[in-house]
């Protein structure tokens, strides 16, 4: 995936075509196609099966939100899934992003976004401080679950097929991976 812009501002984002998912890193504008269905599924899933019990109900305690907008500094990024404990975010801002950093992050990868999930927004994810990150592979039907320690990532685990798990930072549930490939 290559760069639309170089030296890009906010608005240039804010021009990108809104069937488009628009992201900036290090000034540089990118541009995916909404995701796939096999993508789309296992994100519509996740949330599901994440935001009973712990954004309304169960153990609870966290702000789920699917696609929030997080800038950065001049960053602009996009993950499918972020999670704020909810003592840091106790009422949401009216704003169209967030700039607080999320406590756990999720990528849905796909394809044609790959690497640039795995380099670019982790790093900047790294830099944020942001706690964990899940990177959710639908067509491998894997989940990667990654902590950051010391300011880089650590694999924890990676889970295949249709494991039942029980997966930090929401461990008190147990999450059937097959339910998110289907």
């Amino acid at each position: 995936m290559k760069p639309l812009k170089k030296g890009a501002t906010y608005e240039d984002l804010r021009d990108v075509p809104d069937h488009y998912v628009a992201e900036m890193f290090d000034g540089e504008l990118y541009a995916s196609p909404r995701p796939a269905v096999p993508h789309a599924r296992a994100a519509t899933v996740l949330t599901a099966k994440l935001s009973d019990p712990f954004d309304r109900s169960g153990p609870g305690g966290w702000v789920l939100l699917v696609e929030p907008e997080l800038h950065f500094g001049n960053d602009v990024l996009v993950p499918d899934l972020a999670g704020w404990r909810r003592e840091r975010v106790p009422k949401l801002p009216a704003d169209a992003f967030m700039t607080l950093a999320p406590d756990w992050i999720c990528e849905v990868v796909s394809p044609s976004t790959e690497s640039i999930d795995r380099g670019k927004k982790l790093r900047i994810y790294a830099r944020e401080g942001i706690a964990h990150a899940w990177l959710l592979d639908p067509l491998r039907q894997t989940l990667e679950v990654l902590s950051l320690e010391s300011g880089k990532w650590t694999e924890l685990d990676t889970h295949e097929g249709t494991m039942i798990v029980r997966v930090p930072p929401f461990d008190a549930i147990e999450l059937e991976l097959g339910a998110l490939w289907i």
